[in-house]
C-alpha cells in the first residue's frame, strides 16, 4: 500500500480522531483537497506498512543506506544528522556563516563548534567553494567528530565533496552536507554531482528547487546509523500526511521520464534565455538553475530594486549581483517575462 492509497481507505471511515475537521469540515474552500488528504493515524518515525515501503523505495532510487521523509524542512535533517554522530563535548567543524540550523544542531548535540571560514568573490559578492587543503589543516588541528558543509550555495557554487570525503575517511569523522537547494541534482547528469551517494549524510529541500510543497524534504544516510532514532527526538508524531504523499509524488515525478525531461528542458530554456539576454552579465560556474546577474552602472541592490518595480523578484541580492533561482516551475513563459524586462533596463 502507498501512502495515497490511505487516504481513498480512510474516506469510507467515519471518523472521530484527530484531526477533528475529519476531512469534511473546510475552514478555507480553496484547500478543499488538502483537508481531505489530512489524516492522523501512523507515526512517521515508527514506520507503519505505507510510509516505511515509501521511504525504502525512495533509498533504493537515491542508493543509499536510508532515505527519511521530513515534512519541517532541511533544518531537522541536519539537526538528526549531528544528533546520530555527534556525542556531549565532541567538536564539529562549521561555516561561520552557515545557516542557522548548523549551529543549532551542534549546541543541542552538547558538542563544541570550530568555524571556519570562506573566501569570498568579490567582483559578485559571494561566497566561493570550500579550500580543500584549508579544511584539511584545520581538521589535523582540531580533530573534530563531524564537518557540516553547505554545497551548493545559494548561488549554485558547489565544492569537491569527492576530495572532502576521502580526507574525512582518512580522518575518521562524518562528513554531513547541507544540499538542500540542490534537490536536482541526482537527475541530471547536466548538473553538479550529487553528495547523496558520497556524504555520510546529505539533506536536500524538495521545495527549494525541485517542485516540492514547503517544507517538504529528504535527509539520505550512507551509514549504519538508524536516523529515526534521532528524528523522534525533534519531529512530530503528528505528521502531515498530504505533506508526506507529495514527497511520494514528487520523488516518483524527478525520477520518471516525464520529469527528467523536464528537467533537461528547463536547462535548456535557461542556457537559451542566457544566450538571448546580452546587456547584462552572468556568472556561469556552478548550478546553471541559478541565475546570477549584474549590469554595468548598477548595484545587485539597485538592480534588485528596478527588477521588483517591474514585477520581477528575485531570490537574494547583495551590493555586487541578483540571484534569480529556478527550477520545476520555471517555464518558457517566466523566463521570456525575465529576458523582456531585463533587455527594457
Amino acid at each position: 500500500m502507498s501512502i495515497v492509497n490511505l487516504f481513498n481507505k480512510k474516506h469510507n471511515i467515519e471518523l472521530f480522531t484527530t484531526p477533528s475537521h475529519a476531512q469534511r469540515f473546510f475552514i478555507t474552500s480553496k484547500f478543499q483537497q488538502f483537508y481531505k488528504y489530512d489524516i492522523s493515524e501512523t507515526d512517521t518515525h515508527n514506520p507503519q506498512e505505507a510510509l516505511e515501503k515509501a521511504e525504502k523505495k525512495a533509498s533504493s532510487l537515491y542508493k543509499t543506506k536510508q532515505t527519511c521523509f521530513l515534512i519541517n524542512g532541511s533544518t531537522c535533517g541536519v539537526i538528526a544528522s549531528v544528533l546520530s554522530c555527534v556525542k556531549p563535548d565532541d567538536s564539529v567543524l562549521i561555516w561561520e556563516n552557515a545557516h542557522q540550523c548548523h549551529k543549532n544542531a551542534v549546541e543541542l548535540a552538547g558538542a563544541k563548534p570550530v568555524f571556519y571560514e570562506l573566501e569570498k568573490d568579490e567582483n559578485w559578492g559571494i561566497y566561493k567553494s570550500l579550500d580543500i587543503d584549508y579544511i584539511e589543516k584545520i581538521i589535523n588541528q582540531t580533530k573534530p567528530k563531524a564537518i557540516i558543509v553547505t554545497s551548493p550555495s545559494y548561488e549554485g557554487i558547489v565544492s569537491d565533496i569527492v576530495k572532502l570525503k576521502e580526507i574525512c575517511e582518512r580522518n575518521n569523522l562524518y562528513l554531513i552536507v547541507d544540499e538542500a537547494h540542490g534537490a536536482l541534482y541526482p537527475f541530471s547528469e547536466r548538473l553538479p554531482q550529487s553528495a547523496v551517494k558520497i556524504a555520510d549524510f546529505t539533506i536536500q529541500s524538495l521545495h527549494k528547487t525541485a517542485g516540492g510543497l514547503n517544507p517538504t524534504a529528504l535527509v539520505h544516510t550512507n551509514t549504519v546509523i538508524d536516523l529515526h532514532n534521532a528524528l523522534n527526538k525533534i519531529c512530530t508524531t503528528s505528521p502531515s500526511y498530504p505533506l508526506l504523499m507529495s514527497i511520494e509524488r514528487n520523488i516518483s515525478y524527478l525520477n520518471s521520464k516525464k520529469g527528467r525531461n523536464a528537467l533537461n528542458k528547463l536547462i535548456d530554456s535557461i542556457e537559451e534565455f542566457k544566450a538571448n539576454c546580452k546587456n547584462v552579465e552572468f556568472f556561469n560556474e556552478g548550478d546553471v538553475t541559478k541565475i546570477l546577474i549584474k549590469k554595468e552602472n548598477l548595484s545587485g541592490l539597485e538592480l534588485s530594486a528596478k527588477l521588483f518595480d517591474l514585477k520581477i523578484e528575485d531570490e537574494r541580492s547583495n551590493e555586487k549581483s541578483v540571484m534569480l533561482l529556478c527550477g520545476i516551475g520555471t517555464d518558457d513563459k517566466k523566463l521570456a517575462r525575465l529576458e523582456k524586462v531585463l533587455k527594457k533596463i
